[in-house]
This record gives structure tokens, sequence and C-alpha cells, in this order.
């Protein structure tokens, strides 16, 4: 049984609590600090890709440092430790329940047997606890905030909690009204855990993880209520919403988040988009002209530190999906097609991580 308290108590003395997260749509109490990062994901549902080290020379190659995996695979960490590139590592769903009903000692224990002793701390930028759990694995959802917890009390005990983020990434969907953006609010539903999620996220400085698919939203939209340019960054129609105008899916929904944390009392939380990406085949739009045309506009928002209209030049962290095409994922067959790279390490579209490739 999960007992419940405040993040407060869990995780600082009363003279802390004077930090209260700052009302909806007041000023913001601190400067948001994200500098523009661009990341990728390396899943691994597959039995074709290639070994490690090769994946390691790909990244190296194209100039990127910063790579999201789903969960804290050994032999995968033991490949990373000393390249120098930065990991955004997963804690599995199903590891949450023993962390949640835990201590903070048992949960220093799962941490060092299963992430510290394979990788130096220095190369872990953020743990991300579960992966969609509200929407996909909603059995999990009491054991969350419990869980992610322990692990910060297990990283103060490591002198490490400033230096290692954690969250917990989420679906879009955890929205229940996201356009226009300015009307964005969370699943009333969810409430119980996103807010003391949010809670622990203003107290500790970390950010919000959520995974946009506009690609999603474009094949699942009723009436043609998002079109293909929308999505592609390449309408000639600007969405006016209030004074802010957009251009694109991708913005639009990112400042969705904004707005429901904002109404929820949490401004100043940052946003990492944890997972976004294109598929080049196996369903509708799904191709890699799209491909490229999606991607190639979130890297240019990213490098060129845009922001959001909402945020405008604060820089977004983004972790593209994906790596490598996945052929053991279920669900549509376009779930097995978002790979930017063949297993031959050859790019599948000329996608330019940086100006230099």
């Amino acid at each position: 049984m999960v007992t419940t308290i405040t993040i407060r108590e869990l995780l600082f003395p009363v003279s802390f609590l004077l930090l209260l997260p700052c009302e909806a749509g007041a000023n913001i109490s601190y400067p948001l600090r994200f500098a523009a990062t661009l990341g990728i994901c390396y899943g691994r549902v597959a039995n074709n890709l290639p070994p490690t080290s090769e994946v390691i020379n790909i990244l190296k190659t194209n100039g990127i440092s910063n790579v999201r995996i789903f969960d804290p695979d050994p032999f995968t960490l033991q490949s990373f430790s000393g390249t120098g590139i930065n990991l955004m590592t997963g804690v599995p769903n199903e590891a949450l329940p023993s962390l949640a009903s835990g201590t903070p000692a048992s949960a220093l224990q799962w941490l060092q047997t299963n992430i510290f002793a394979h990788i130096v701390p220095s190369q872990i930028r953020y743990i991300a606890v579960g992966n969609e759990v509200l929407l996909k694995d909603s059995f999990y959802s009491p054991y969350l905030v419990p869980a992610i917890v322990n692990l910060y009390q297990a990283l103060k005990m490591l002198n490490l909690d400033g230096t290692i983020k954690l969250s917990s990434p989420q679906a879009a969907s955890v929205l229940s009204v996201s356009y226009p953006p300015s009307l964005g609010a969370f699943d009333p539903s969810l409430r119980a855990v996103l807010r003391p999620l949010l809670s622990f996220l203003h107290e500790t400085k970390s950010p919000f993880m959520v995974n946009v698919y506009p690609y999603f939203s474009y094949t699942s939209s009723r009436s043609n209520q998002v079109t293909l340019d929308y999505a592609l960054f390449r309408s000639n129609d600007m969405v006016q919403d209030g004074q802010l105008m957009y251009g694109n899916l991708f913005e639009a929904s990112l400042d969705a988040v904004v707005h429901a944390m904002e109404k929820e009392g949490f401004a100043e939380v940052e946003v990492v988009v944890s997972e976004t990406g294109w598929p080049k085949g196996g369903g509708e739009a799904a191709s890699v002209e799209n491909a490229l045309a999606y991607n190639e506009n979130v890297v240019r928002r990213v490098v060129g530190n845009v922001g959001t209209p909402r945020r405008p030049g604060v820089g977004i962290e983004v972790y593209l999906f994906d790596l490598f095409d996945e052929n053991g994922k279920g669900g549509d067959e376009c779930e097995k097609h978002f790979g930017i790279f063949g297993l031959d390490g050859v790019k599948a579209y000329d996608l330019r991580f940086n100006s230099e490739n």
C-alpha cells in the first residue's frame, strides 16, 4: 500500500516551504534555464539492430551527444560509459511498485545495481521514471510519484540530486483540452497524480516531459481539424490564439501543455520533449519526404533557439524518435518505421542535426 504524503513533507524542511508554486498567470519566480538541446531516442525493440559499438560511432559521426534509452540495460550502459554521450535512461513501468513501496535506501540500491554499476553518474542527464504511465499503464499511476520521491532521496544520498534530474514522460493526451493552446488543460481524472508530480518538478527544478506526435494528431483528426500542412510546418495559414500566432501543431501542442501547467499554478516548470518524430512508412502520410520535412523543422527550431509563441527564445530540449526502425514493435505498422538511420548507419533521409553534418 502506498501512503499518501505531500511532496513537501517528503523532500524539504519547513523553511523551504516558502517557495510556493506561483498562481496561473503570475510572474515566473525564477528564469527558465534550459538551453536548446537536441537528442535522439535509441529504441531497441528489434532483433536486427547493429552492435552498440557501431551505434556509438553513428552518434559521434553525426554530432549527437544526447540519447534517450528506455530501460537500464547493463550492456547498453556499459557500452556508452566513457563515450562522453549524455543519457536519459528509463525506469521500466513495472519497477515502480517496488520502488514506491520501498525506502530511499532500497531505491539507492536499485540505482547502484541497475545504473551506476555500469556507467559513471556524470553521463546520466535524466532518469525518466516510467513512460506514459498515466494513459498507457494506469495500473502503475499510484506508484509513480512515491517511486520518484524515493529515487530523489537516493540521489541526494549520493549528492547527485543537483546534476541528475528526475521526471516522467507523459503522452500529450494527458490534456483533455489542447485547442486553442490557451485553453490547454489536463484531464481532470489524472489530476490526483499530475498535481503531485508537478509539485515535485517545481520543487526540484526539473522539467515536465511530454511525448509529442503531430503525426498521430493528424491521422486521428476528425473532419480535417488538423491539416497535413499544419502538422508538417508548411501551412501558409496562421492560427490566432489571443495575441499569439501559431503556424504549426508542434509549437501549439507544447504551448497547450504550458497553459495547462499555468492553470495548475506551475507556470515556471520547463518542458522537455522526450519523444517526437514522423514515420517514413506503414501508414497514412508516412513517407520519407514527410519525415524529413517534420524532423528538419523540429531541428531548425531547436538549433535556432526559437522557443514557442508562449515562451519565445526559451530553448527547447527535444529527443527525436527514433534512431532505427524497430521491427519488434506492436500496434500500427507505422510504429515500426520511425528510424532516421538505416541499419548500415546511413541516414534514411538527409536530416542535419547541426550546421556541420
